[in-house]
């Protein structure tokens, strides 16, 4: 599970950003907002979730665990995908998502682009008593759990970015942090370097002739 991403954003516009992570650069799907917020060349740091799609691998991010929950959350709404997910935050923030469903009222969610008013009203009773847990999840500890494990992570994603599938990089990197020093391991370039030598060549081009 890649849970976090970190690195020097090369480009912010519209709904997405692009973080460069060991060499490798990443597009991630973020709220207008967040975009917004981001500055070419400063370092980003953004929760993530990574959808999988048979075509595609699509990383989006946010700012914090909440919005993460939120939109998991949201995601697991039959009818709504992650662009109409990311929708709904691009417009409501997540206290106003739990109040909304809170107050079971689904106007709010009406108001975001291609979410009508049977889905609307899917969201809140699907959502019903859900939302009030991820209010109370303690962030800060889920936070840090997700600081801990930003280099791993983000070597994770730097290898799915080079054609590996998401199992075998996590296994390798998973192997190399068990067998490498402190020191090694907080690096993403040195880990990064560890785990490719790990894989070997051989297997970026099974893997590549995997993804054809």
């Amino acid at each position: 599970m890649i849970s976090s991403l970190r690195g020097t954003v090369l480009s912010a516009s519209g709904g997405t950003a692009v973080i460069e992570v060991g060499g490798v650069g990443f597009a991630v799907t973020l709220t207008p907002d967040h975009v917004l917020s981001l500055r070419v060349g400063d370092e980003a740091f953004v929760f993530t979730s990574l959808i999988v799609r048979e075509d595609s691998l699509q990383l989006f991010g946010f700012a914090d665990v909440e919005q993460l929950q939120v939109f998991e959350l949201l995601n697991g709404v039959s009818g709504v995908g992650p662009k109409s997910a990311i929708g709904v935050l691009s417009v409501l923030s997540p206290d106003q998502v739990a109040d909304a469903v809170a107050a079971d009222d689904d106007a709010p969610f009406r108001k975001v682009s291609g979410i009508g008013p049977k889905t609307a009203k899917l969201i809140v009773v699907s959502l019903a008593g859900k939302l009030a847990a991820a209010r109370r999840a303690p962030a800060r500890a889920v936070a840090a759990k997700g600081a801990r494990s930003t280099v791993p992570d983000s070597v994770i994603v730097a290898l799915v970015g080079l054609g590996w599938p998401e199992k075998i990089a996590a296994e390798a990197v998973s192997d190399v942090v068990a067998e490498t020093e402190e020191g090694a391991r907080d690096s993403v370039q040195a880990l990064l370097r560890l785990s490719l030598a790990r894989l070997g060549p051989a297997g970026a081009g099974a893997a590549s002739g995997a993804a054809r």
